[in-house]
């Protein structure tokens, strides 16, 4: 912005504000203090637009989101795309005409061949759409008729950390709000004890280094940073500097805060800086979540029924299990967005390894989230993602047996599911060629997704805009398709 445009409106707050700070102010600290003071009788608060939307642009079916991210890319040739017809095809030459010249990782383009590697997997159909399913994913099998698998989503990206940018953000240009901070902000917050936007991260067991997840995917750019992902830590206090120091009680955190918000009210009213405002709010969020974090992550009275059903791994703090089940515990409690991250899916040499205990870390969980939200009565206004940031290649990356391939980066088509919020159940959608290379039949793009996703939220892609540096932003940059036939 205009330096000297952002001192007139600067100049104007002051104004505005030097002579109705007090009246202002008192409302506004009131408000965040008791937020119970300006509520309406309504029912059904979670539901309701309290960010910049007054009103949803559409009937929602669902209140919130769950996604759980496979970081690095898990291979779609050995997990929910069944392609037997590769079996003959064992060591072949990849035909031209099917990559069609794509471009291809510096990590293959140096291989004299391109060597067609079957998956080393079995395969069933499952359900009464008789999806078929590895069997590396045995959990997630028996729960086929409450998921969508969608067999067709693409990207222009080609390796990680710009592919994984742009599914969360829009772009592959690093700096632009995630996808929970655009919800935050459109849609606001449905609870007052927790942060509307929440990520947990899991531990792995693939045998091999991971890309890095940097904070910017949960970040809110240049949207207000209230509206940024809370990262709950595995280890320790939940979020740093939460518990109190020793010889510091509630009442004397309380009347701190009661005088930096005082303080910073004064600063508000002579710079108008909404940062301000977005600084008081973050202290008092910290402030509850002194109380009910530790009560969200103590999980001692969840019955034995539901623990078994988590599996073992949920009693270990950081695993991708203990986190599926804080995932309901968050939904439960009103947190709008909960993402999920596991990485390690990044298998370019030993994949059968690497993707046996990798589909181990998440399949019980990932089953179980949906089994518990579903008997909760949860599932049918919770949206559930699986899935990562590409697929993996048809062709061996290294050295090829009947037992060890790895698999380059491949963002031609992949395959994710989705489960609830409106989402039609029991069904498969799209189609990959015999190669799983390049699709033939209902192509989905990243937009598309991330435009389908919004829509189940109550939410038109199209008009949940900010404006920033001259131009109107929106998650979906300036295209995208809503996937009518997946839709309830």
């Amino acid at each position: 912005m205009d330096p000297r445009i952002e001192r007139q409106l600067l100049e104007t707050r002051r104004h505005f504000f030097g002579k109705s700070a007090a009246g202002i102010g008192t409302a506004a600290l009131a408000s965040l203090l008791n937020p119970t003071l300006f509520a309406d009788d309504k029912p059904n608060k979670i539901s309701e637009p309290h960010g910049v939307m007054n009103a949803f642009h559409h009937a929602p079916t669902a209140k919130r989101v769950i996604y759980l991210f496979m970081a690095g890319a898990p291979s779609q040739i050995d997990l929910l795309d069944y392609k037997p017809k590769l079996n003959e095809m064992f060591d072949k030459e990849l035909p031209d005409s099917i990559r069609k010249g794509q471009r291809i990782t510096t990590m293959t383009s140096g291989q004299s061949r391109l060597p067609i590697a079957p998956s080393a997997f079995k395969f069933k159909q499952h359900g009464k759409a008789g999806t078929w399913v590895s069997e590396l994913l045995p959990h997630t099998a028996k729960m086929v008729d409450d998921l969508c698998v969608i067999k067709t989503v693409n990207t222009e990206a080609i390796n990680h950390d710009p592919a994984i940018t742009y599914i969360q953000t829009g772009s592959q240009l690093p700096g632009r709000p995630s996808m929970g901070a655009w919800l935050s902000y459109g849609l606001g917050k449905s609870t007052e004890e927790l942060p509307s936007f929440v990520v947990l991260h899991s531990t792995w067991s693939a045998k091999r280094d991971a890309q890095a997840l940097y904070s910017r995917l949960w970040g809110s750019g240049w949207l207000p940073s209230e509206h940024q992902g809370v990262s709950l830590r595995s280890k320790g206090d939940p979020v740093l500097y939460l518990s109190n120091p020793d010889g510091v009680s509630a009442k004397v955190r309380r009347n701190m805060l009661d005088g930096l918000s005082k303080l910073n009210q004064e600063e508000f009213a002579q710079t108008g800086d909404p940062e301000i405002n977005t600084r008081i709010a973050q202290y008092e969020m910290a402030y509850k979540m002194q109380t009910s974090v530790p009560e969200l992550t103590d999980i001692s009275k969840e019955p034995k029924h539901i623990l078994d059903m988590y599996g073992p791994d949920v009693h270990k703090k950081g695993t991708f299990a203990a986190n599926c089940l804080q995932a309901r515990r968050l939904a439960e409690r009103g947190v709008r967005f909960t993402q999920i991250f596991i990485r390690g899916w990044d298998q370019h040499g030993n994949l059968p390894r690497d993707i046996r205990l990798q589909c181990k870390d998440v399949d019980q969980g990932s089953a179980a989230l949906i089994q518990d939200l579903k008997q909760r009565g949860m599932l049918d206004d919770t949206l559930v993602i699986w899935g990562g940031e590409f697929g993996r290649t048809v062709y061996c990356q290294g050295t090829l047996t009947k037992t060890q391939y790895g698999r380059d980066h491949h963002p031609r088509c992949f395959s994710i599911w989705m489960a609830g919020g409106g989402i039609k159940p029991g069904m498969v959608y799209g189609e990959t060629d015999d190669f799983s290379y390049n699709v033939i039949e209902n192509p989905i793009h990243f937009h598309d997704l991330n435009t389908t996703i919004l829509h189940c939220l109550g939410i038109n892609h199209e008009k949940l805009t900010y404006r920033f540096q001259g131009r109107d932003f929106r998650l979906t940059d300036i295209h995208g398709n809503l996937i009518k036939d997946i839709l309830v």
